[in-house]
Formats: structure tokens, sequence, C-alpha cells
């Protein structure tokens, strides 16, 4: 019986978090935490699909969805909804096994990489009417996930995870990208054990930041972000009632970090304190403007720099799920210690990873 194993990496955000939905770059990496998808093929016509890590089992019919079929909420029919359009269409069923080492709700992806796994898993098993690139299986899981089931999400998770590496992503129309060949040794991931706010978090702050620039363009049409430079803010601000202030605020500053963090990965030669002290920068707008922050996060944070980290700052949509820091060799251990001590449910160092892969 045919057998097919699909891996998908988690991911973690270095800097351009809630900037991808605005269209805005990020620089992200893959992490050595893998969503894994185990499909033997079966003589039936369903996908028996078993997730043993969270107790949760369903059987799909492979002709389960069509045109009209509603996929809200549903990451594998909507999956399944997009790929038909590319003509994958499935002729036989599978028995699947899917298991993690990604934590659930911590800021590090896990969704998306089940996404992407089954994407691939897909595209391998029956194919498709174009040739199957990460580019395409990035793209793939980013319309079910996000386009098809209205979600206020961006592309950043889907790209980092099938691309893979560490990478500075243009999240608009073009999803044009620049690997960055670097490993970034002493990368932290801290676990708070509070599950995040994805959705309504997302929902609030995307809905604000665009109407900040929506406003901004009433009264200037031709008004671009990219062009915004820190010391254009206090005018662009003039335009805009207080409460929408801190969001246009967050978002230009975000950008100009992380443009900033590009000119440190295109060098030869990285500087980490320099990246460091960009992390803990992006964080700091996180957390004054964006107030996406819990106690037990600041906490976590301030126990890294205090004991030694270069940087630190939260991962993902926010109040709750995990932080990243970054600790100087011989120290990794003395930063893990502390973020324990602060709070986290779990600490370890992870490395960059190639990202989604048949195995």
């Amino acid at each position: 019986m045919k057998k097919i194993i699909s891996l998908a990496s988690g991911r973690t955000c270095l800097f351009g978090d809630h900037q991808d939905y605005l269209g805005l770059p990020v620089i992200t990496c893959a992490i050595d935490k893998f969503i894994k998808l185990v499909a033997v093929e079966n003589n039936s016509a369903c996908f028996n699909i078993s997730k043993p890590d969270i107790n949760e089992q369903r059987t799909i019919q492979i002709d389960a969805v069509n045109e009209h079929t509603d996929v809200i909420g549903d990451h594998f029919l909507a999956v399944l909804k997009v790929l038909k359009k590319y003509n994958c269409i499935p002729t036989k069923g599978f028995d699947i096994t899917i298991t993690g080492t990604i934590p659930i709700n911590a800021g590090l992806s896990s969704s998306s990489a089940v996404v992407v796994a089954w994407v691939q898993f897909l595209l391998e098993a029956f194919g498709c009417n174009q040739e199957v690139t990460q580019e395409f299986i990035a793209q793939i899981a980013y319309e079910a996930e996000v386009v098809e089931q209205k979600s206020s999400g961006g592309k950043m998770d889907q790209y980092s995870i099938s691309l893979g590496n560490i990478i500075y992503l243009e999240t608009d129309e073009s999803s044009a990208y620049e690997t960055i060949p670097k490993k970034l040794p002493g990368l932290i991931i801290g676990e708070s054990g509070i599950p995040k706010d994805t959705l309504g978090t997302l929902k609030e702050l995307k809905e604000n930041a665009l109407r900040s620039i929506e406003k901004i363009k009433e009264i200037d049409p031709n008004f671009d972000i990219r062009k915004v430079e820190k010391d254009d803010i206090k005018t662009y601000e003039s335009y805009l009632t207080t409460d929408l202030q801190p969001y246009f605020r967050a978002a230009v500053l975000n950008y100009l970090i992380t443009r900033k963090a590009l000119v440190e990965f295109q060098k030869e030669k990285l500087n980490y304190k320099t990246i460091g002290d960009l992390m803990y920068q992006h964080h700091e707008v996180l957390r004054d403007l964006l107030h996406i922050t819990v106690p037990r996060i600041d906490n976590m944070i301030d126990a890294a720099l205090a004991n030694g980290a270069l940087g630190a700052k939260i991962v993902g949509s926010g109040k709750g799920g995990s932080i990243v820091a970054l600790a100087p060799e011989g120290k990794e251990q003395q930063v893990i210690d502390s973020i324990k001590n602060a709070g986290a449910v779990d600490v370890y160092l992870v490395a960059i990873d190639t990202g989604a892969r048949i195995v």
C-alpha cells in the first residue's frame, strides 16, 4: 500500500508581527519543531484522520467538497476546496495519522503547519495541473487558511513553513521573498502556557490599522506607508482620531524596524547585538502601542534580558503564546533558566529548519 510522509515545521517571527495583514514585510524563520502527517493508502473512498496527540478522529469523504461547500472553520475541507480549482482531485482514500512537536496555541503556527502538511500530502498523492513548488504549496495553504475562510491573518505562517530557513517576505500580492542563509545560533523559545487569542486580537488590530491608513488616504490620496519615516509620524497622526493613532504609529515603526533588520541580515557577518536590540525595539512597539502582551510574557522577557539575552520579543498574535530570545554563545542555559523561573511552562533552544518536505 502506498505510504506518504509529509513534514511541516513550526515558525517563529523575528520581525514584522502584525504586519502581514497590512501587506508589509516580515522576517521569519522555520524552526525544528514539526507536524508529521503519515498517510497510508486504504481501500475506501475516505480519508480517515487520526490526531492521537489531542485524541481526535474524523472521516472525510474524498468527494466531500464542491464549489458551494461552506468550509469556514475547517482547514481540511478548505484545502480540498482550493486544490480542486487546480485539478487536484482525490481518487482514493488514505488512513492518516497527524502528530506533532509544535506546541498548540503557543504562537508557533501549529495549525498552519497542519495545513501545509495536508496540502503537501494531497499534491504528492494526486498531483495538479501545474508545477508543484514550495511557493505553490505556500500559496495554496494561504488561500485555504486565510482567503477561503475569510480569516484576519496574512501570508507569513504559510510561506515561512513552506519555504523554510530565515526569509524576508513581502506579504503583498507579489509574495516576493529573499532567503537569508544564516543559522542564528542561540535562538530560544519560551512558552508562557497562556493560550493566545488569535482571532479576536488579529481582527481588532487589523481593522484599526487599516482604518487608520484609510483615514489618511482620504486626506492624502497618494499616501504610501512604505515611504513614511519616523519624523513624519506626528504629521500623519494629526489626521487621525486619538484612538487610531497608536495603530498607525505601530505599523510605521514595525516597518522601519523590519527594514533595519533586513540591512543587518544582509551583511556578511551578523551583528547579534544589533539584531537583539532591534528585536526588543519591535517588542516594545507590540507591548506599548498594540498592548498584546500579558504580565507573564513581560516577566519572561525582562528575565531573559536581565540574564544575558541580546534581545527578546513576544511572538504571534498575542495575549499569550510564546516569546523568542537571542542568547550569546555560552549563556544559552542561563537565559533558558531565567525564562523558566519567570513562569514559562517550557523553554528550549531551536535551530533553523529547511521547511516543509516529503520524507
